[in-house]
């Protein structure tokens, strides 16, 4: 198996959730006393925070290519960004490196698109639903039509990603209002929805959805053992 290097503590909460699934499908697909072959750097969230409240993506950008740099050095084969805003520096971490980064939207799309979905939801950060990085990979690389919800709604999911999940808060009143902003881009046209933060999945789980739901990090770290066992 191949050695993964994840970029984690963006948070630690959905970083534990990476080591859990990765371990856990490594040891289903591998048998017997079977793990994963990982390497972590966990940054300090609130200085990374700090930089995404700030603007200051270039920073942001060059403290992630430096981290993966160093797992590159200690032997990662992959690196795996735990992290879908962080992906608002995925080139600057692919411009520091020679190995592959593995990007958490092709992971997300991929099952989507397989699964006959054309049009979607995307729920996260006010920096994923609002910006292109992510959405315009979507909808380029896989022909998916995205939408998000309208700003009241975006404000309330980019809330409780920050005063509450990343310090592992879950509320059932939360996911309430979440089920209620599913159901409103489900009677807008979505057919799925993208839990495009990784903390997401912490609070809405299969069956709390209103439509057909596709955890990011559940995806990504599936991917990631995909990859790390591919060929063998």
């Amino acid at each position: 198996m191949k050695t993964l290097g994840l970029l984690g503590g963006l948070s630690w909460e959905s970083s534990v959730e990476y080591y859990r699934i990765i371990n856990q499908e490594a040891q289903r697909r591998l048998g017997g006393l079977h793990s994963a072959a990982l390497l972590m750097y966990s940054f300090d969230f609130g200085e990374i925070e700090a930089l995404q409240a700030a603007g200051d993506w270039a920073a942001a950008g060059a403290r992630l290519a430096a981290a993966a740099a160093r797992l590159e050095q200690a032997g990662a084969e992959g690196i795996v960004i735990c992290s879908n805003t962080m992906h608002r520096v995925a080139g600057a971490v692919e411009a520091a490196l020679a190995l592959p980064l593995l990007h958490i939207a092709d992971a997300t799309a991929k099952p989507i698109v397989a699964a006959g979905y054309r049009q979607v939801g995307l729920l996260g950060t006010a920096f994923t639903m609002e910006q292109d990085f992510y959405k315009e990979r979507l909808v380029s690389r896989f022909g998916l039509k995205v939408s998000i919800p309208p700003a009241a709604s975006r404000d309330i999911v980019h809330r409780i990603i920050y005063e509450e999940l990343v310090r592992g808060e879950i509320r059932d009143d939360s996911r309430r209002q979440y089920q209620t902003i599913i159901a409103e881009l489900g009677a807008a046209g979505a057919e799925a929805v993208i839990l495009g933060c990784t903390e997401i999945g912490l609070l809405i789980k299969p069956g709390d959805s209103p439509l057909p739901s596709f955890d990011s990090a559940e995806l990504h770290a599936l991917a990631a053992v995909d990859w790390a066992l591919a060929g063998e």
